[in-house]
């Protein structure tokens, strides 16, 4: 399961963006969650729909009733391939102060939140915030500087809130999902490979601990996050260890 949020002003290069991801992550089977809302929302559901995935639409409003309006006529698609959910009663209106409410659920339920575009200021921003909190993979897609509605997304990649995103392949990766047709060729693992001092702390930390967090290693293995951080990436381009949904790491 992932969720895509981002902008209510979508712009071209958003909504292609977001309608060539899922189309690319389609063969992994994902179930796509969302707002149902303008914009980024409503086109990360219609993507699902027209690749024949799952989705959810997590409202901020009580289930007698639909916001925007507009958005009726994707309903029955929606309940079709997936279903709605909220945690408002069906008596509760539509309010703007519940979308931050509902973010936290649209954060919690997946595996990745994906920020496809964002000004400075916006809701998916707390919910890439709330996703980190939960200690959940955080994508964003990269724009143009001078773009306004992807200020928000290279902030997040900027200050390492996210990791930059530009084709499914990254998520598929990190993720450590395997495509339904794939089939890996067998390799020879290495039997010697050659470890720095501070690799091998690492390894014989991990190899006792199984799966850990970035901070915890740094923390009990006595080596500053930044550089257990460039350790780790190493260890992962020799084969020794390979990351893990939530920022862990295990050795292979």
């Amino acid at each position: 399961m992932i969720s895509v949020v981002g902008a209510r002003n979508i712009t071209t290069y958003g909504r292609d963006f977001c309608a060539k991801l899922i189309n690319e992550l389609a063969p992994t089977n994902p179930i796509i969650v969302s707002g149902f809302a303008y914009g980024v929302d409503i086109s990360a559901h219609k993507a699902a729909i027209e690749n024949g995935l799952q989705t959810i639409g997590c409202l901020a409003h009580g289930l007698n009733q639909i916001y925007p309006k507009v958005h009726k006529k994707y309903v029955s698609q929606v309940q079709d391939n997936g279903g709605f959910i909220t945690e408002f009663w069906s008596s509760d209106v539509f309010d703007r102060t519940n979308f931050l409410k509902r973010n936290r659920i649209i954060a919690g339920m997946s595996e990745a939140t994906i920020v496809i575009e964002s000004a400075e200021r916006g809701g998916s921003l707390v919910t890439a915030d709330i996703a980190n909190s939960y200690n959940r993979e955080v994508f964003a897609v990269p724009g143009r500087t001078t773009d306004s509605q992807s200020q928000g997304c290279n902030n997040l990649i900027k200050t390492q809130q996210a990791r930059l995103l530009t084709s499914a392949a990254d998520i598929v990766y990190m993720l450590g999902w395997k495509l339904e047709d794939y089939k890996a060729k067998p390799q020879q693992k290495k039997l010697f490979v050659d470890l720095s001092t501070e690799e091998k702390v690492i390894y014989d930390y991990l190899k006792n601990n199984k799966k850990q967090v970035l901070d915890l290693i740094a923390l009990n293995c006595k080596i500053p996050t930044f550089k257990a951080s460039s350790l780790l990436l190493s260890m992962e381009l020799k084969g020794v260890i390979r990351p893990l949904p939530g920022k862990l790491f295990q050795i292979i």
